[in-house]
């Protein structure tokens, strides 16, 4: 696996960089050599987070990224939860990433990930649609919007862009939009 490794509001230290490299060999045996990891290592500077230390790695595998954010006292510690968090997701989905993938050339070896106990597995599924106009506003109308129902997204007509958009909820307490490409 190749590791581009980014440090942000903090250096990362060589140490870290290999104890980071150390604890994804275990992936080695799902991925090629070729497989391209990007972690990013940032530190918040409040002294009121107890939890300040977060660690994003993300593992492009063909159409699927897989992706695993991790907030600790400690770098170590967020280092095992974010490879236990990517192993649990191809243990999950496993047979869905096999399917999806299947006609494009993904050096991914699925027969070495385990399979999950179906019958003791969560089965996650649709349980509820829901229909409702989409009125033209602005961003900030969408935020209060938001709030005012006490949900963490919203999907709404951006007035100034026409396109469909989503604002959302981010875990420091800030806002953030999704505006789609096409």
């Amino acid at each position: 696996m190749r590791f581009t490794i980014y440090g942000k509001n903090m250096h990362v230290s060589e140490g870290l960089k290999e104890t980071l490299k150390k604890k994804f060999e275990k992936f080695d045996r799902y991925f090629e050599k070729e497989t391209e990891v990007f972690a990013t290592f940032s530190k918040e500077n409040n002294n009121q987070i107890k939890n300040n230390q977060m660690l994003e790695v993300t593992i492009p595998v063909g159409k699927t990224i897989l992706r695993a954010e991790e907030r600790s006292e400690d770098m170590v510690t967020s280092i095992e939860n974010a490879v236990n968090k990517l192993e649990g997701q191809l243990r999950k989905h496993k047979t869905k990433l096999e399917r999806r993938n299947q006609d494009e050339v993904v050096k991914v070896h699925f027969e070495e990930i385990e399979d999950i106990d179906e019958e003791n597995a969560f089965q996650a599924k649709v349980v509820r649609t829901k229909k409702f106009a989409v009125k033209p506003m602005t961003v900030d109308e969408a935020t209060l919007q938001m709030e005012l129902l006490g949900h963490d997204f919203f999907v709404f007509l951006n007035g100034e862009t026409d396109d469909v958009n989503v604002v959302y909820m981010r875990k420091d307490g800030n806002y953030g939009l999704i505006e789609p490409t096409f």
